[in-house]
């Protein structure tokens, strides 16, 4: 079996995660987070859709993290990110932080808004 190392270049990986908590470059964000390849900040949760509009242009794909448990993107987030041509992807806050330190690394145009677990 072959293993590569992954490199970030200056890209931005979740470092880590646990109850009601990220760390992302060796910081620690409480409660929910959105995330580009460039910079990591708290994020007021599925009603804040302003941050994530503003993404238009400088990501293609938005993950977002649901929790501990997947669930549907609410439908006005789904609906404001796609007229705004930002696709959507939602999955388990762990499984988008794996998914999102993967496609950062490859120097993909993407996001991550998470939840907690």
């Amino acid at each position: 079996m072959q293993l590569t190392e992954i490199t970030y270049d200056s890209a931005v990986p979740v470092d880590g995660y646990g109850p009601g908590f990220f760390r992302v470059a060796g910081e620690v964000i409480q409660g929910p987070m959105l995330i580009t390849d460039q910079a990591a900040r708290s994020w007021a949760g599925p009603d804040d859709l302003g941050p994530l509009v503003a993404l238009s242009g400088q990501v293609d794909v938005l993950f977002l993290g649901t929790g501990a448990d997947t669930a549907h993107p609410p439908a006005a987030l789904r609906e404001a990110l796609e007229a705004v041509g930002i696709g959507v992807e939602a999955m388990a806050s762990p499984s988008a932080c794996r998914t999102f330190n993967v496609l950062v690394s490859e120097g993909r145009r993407i996001a991550l808004a998470a939840l907690p677990v």
